[in-house]
């Protein structure tokens, strides 16, 4: 077997808020709840378990998604929508706008915790040739 990425824990302020956030923006399914985890599945099998902590014990972590053209539409009008903050670039210096970097689109917003969250149309490098 291949080593695959399960699972990984996402400290947040308030497991519900964050989960609830995160799946509404990508249009996730909230998939399990158990012990102080509640679990939003990725496409890939892969799920963010969201963990109450204190908001002390955060530590501000980055979150690169690659997502599809249409899923990204979705995502933006979003963002949009709810007034989240967003930028085209990591450092945050050009705000409200997207970026156009390897032939698609990219964002970057924080979470209700303080993630940095990124979403990407296209692999940092482009597609495989």
């Amino acid at each position: 077997m291949s080593v695959e990425l399960n699972h990984t824990i996402v400290h947040a302020r308030d497991n519900r808020e964050s989960a609830e956030f995160f799946a509404d923006l990508l249009n996730l399914e909230i998939t399990a709840e158990w012990g102080p985890f509640i679990a939003v599945a990725l496409g890939n099998g892969v799920t963010l378990d969201f963990a109450t902590v204190p908001a002390d014990s955060i530590t501000p972590q980055h979150y690169a998604f690659l997502v599809s053209e249409e899923e990204f539409d979705a995502a933006y009008a979003q963002i949009e929508q709810r007034g989240i903050e967003h930028y085209a670039d990591p450092r945050r210096q050009q705000p409200g706008t997207v970026n156009h970097n390897d032939g698609g689109r990219g964002v970057y917003f924080m979470d209700p915790a303080g993630h940095a969250m990124e979403l990407i149309t296209v692999p940092y490098g482009g597609w495989p040739s």
